[in-house]
């Protein structure tokens, strides 16, 4: 038996229990959010025994980190890592989310979880972190005088658009893919032709 196929006790996992119980928390954390989400409600939702969740997350902590770490663990590459698209056509389908996009779950962990040190607040960090970094990179691609403040800024764009579309129940991210626009056509130079 593979360490993967023990849960942290050692014991041998169910086939597909692990999985259920991660698709049931994505479901469950989504529409109720993490904390009204009981572990009995999410053993019920999975069809497994509530024992059998502790046996593959040493408790709720440590599956909401999971469940955070499992949502976009490439770091938006349908954005990022598209060869079809220039530089700046990348940064700006970052914005291309759909209205009907629930609140970011990272911002909504780190909201709900109100410990800077609980295990997802540091994913949920590390991961806004990195969206951030792969936006300077790519910004860096496209010429950008000062990458890093543009990846934070359009990052800070990212974040406010989820956030509003949230509280105000509407479409945020086309106005903020105007207003990346506008940044980014400020922080890349224009070709030394075109003056």
């Amino acid at each position: 038996m593979t360490e993967l196929e023990k849960g942290p006790q050692g014991r041998r996992r169910g086939r597909g229990a692990r999985e259920r119980i991660l698709g049931a928390s994505q479901q469950l954390f989504r529409d109720q959010g993490i904390n009204r989400t009981g572990m009995d409600q999410l053993s019920a939702a999975a069809q497994v025994s509530k024992h059998t969740v502790y046996q593959h997350f040493a408790g709720k902590d440590e599956l909401v980190a999971e469940y955070l770490r499992r949502f976009d663990p490439d770091v938006m590459p349908e954005v990022f890592d598209r060869p079809d698209l220039t530089p700046r056509e990348r940064l700006l389908a970052a914005f291309d989310i759909p209205a009907s996009t629930p609140l970011c779950p990272y911002i909504a962990a780190a909201v709900e979880l109100h410990d800077p040190r609980h295990p997802a607040s540091q994913y949920a960090r590390d991961y806004k972190k990195a969206i951030a970094a792969r936006l300077a990179d790519t910004a860096r691609e496209a010429g950008a005088t000062d990458p890093e403040q543009l990846g934070e800024q359009l990052a800070l764009l990212i974040d406010g658009a989820s956030a509003r579309t949230r509280v105000l129940d509407s479409a945020s991210f086309p106005t903020a893919a105007a207003i990346a626009a506008v940044l980014i056509d400020n922080a890349i130079p224009a070709p030394t032709g075109d003056r």
